[in-house]
């Protein structure tokens, strides 16, 4: 089975299971989307979303963030982990905002990826869900997912972006991207399936029997 026989038999499993598929993060506009993303490295949505629902009904903009200063941004996010390096990255980014950009939010990934903390794959949520420009933002959890079920042979989040944009059409991009999250956290799980259980890796791969073992990004 090839890769294009593949994306289809994905699409048809994901958008029967998820035809409406909700956002993780929950945000009031596109700067607090950014700020939720940027939260949310190395931690949950989850708790991300525990943290935010305290903080944007007073502060949702640049502005805002850059009056509270690091210390106050750092008492507001300290259940977060590196919440000091997250704190010092939402004040800066705030000023920048402010400054260069009179509080709104660029939409390019070349200024957003000049914001502090904000990487690639930070900027292409932003791009797909703040903007809707098609993007395929690609974590440690997609490209695991990829690998399990032969989309990739790429050893980092970089190579599996640019081989998931050539798989599937770019008008799935968006929802995709929201739809394999949401799969790899009830069906696909890490210490789960392991390729083998899951309807999506049997359908790819029948005949596996072996637990594979995806390698880190």
């Amino acid at each position: 089975m090839n890769n294009r026989e593949k994306s289809k038999i994905i699409l048809k499993i994901l958008d029967k299971i998820y035809p409406n598929v909700p956002v993780p993060l929950t945000y009031k506009n596109t700067f607090t989307l950014l700020i939720s993303v940027l939260l949310s490295a190395q931690c949950t949505d989850v708790n991300v979303n525990n943290v935010t629902k305290n903080i944007y009904p007073k502060y949702n903009r640049p502005e805002h963030f850059v009056k509270l200063g690091r210390k106050k941004i750092e008492n507001l996010i300290k259940k977060i982990g590196i919440f000091r390096v997250k704190a010092k990255s939402i004040y800066f980014l705030s000023k920048i905002l402010v400054k260069r950009y009179n509080g709104k939010v660029p939409n390019t990934y070349e200024a957003l990826e000049q914001l502090p903390g904000v990487g690639h794959k930070t900027a292409s949520v932003v791009m797909s869900q703040g903007f809707g420009h098609p993007a395929f933002p690609v974590d440690t959890h997609i490209h695991r997912l990829a690998q399990r079920w032969g989309l990739t042979s790429g050893k980092n989040v970089v190579q599996t972006e640019k081989d998931l944009k050539s798989i599937f059409p770019k008008k799935h991009w968006n929802k995709l991207h929201l739809q394999i999250i949401w799969y790899g956290r009830e069906y696909c799980k890490a210490r789960d399936c392991f390729g083998i259980t899951c309807k999506i890796c049997k359908s790819c791969y029948p005949n596996r029997v072996k637990k594979f073992i995806a390698k880190k990004a």
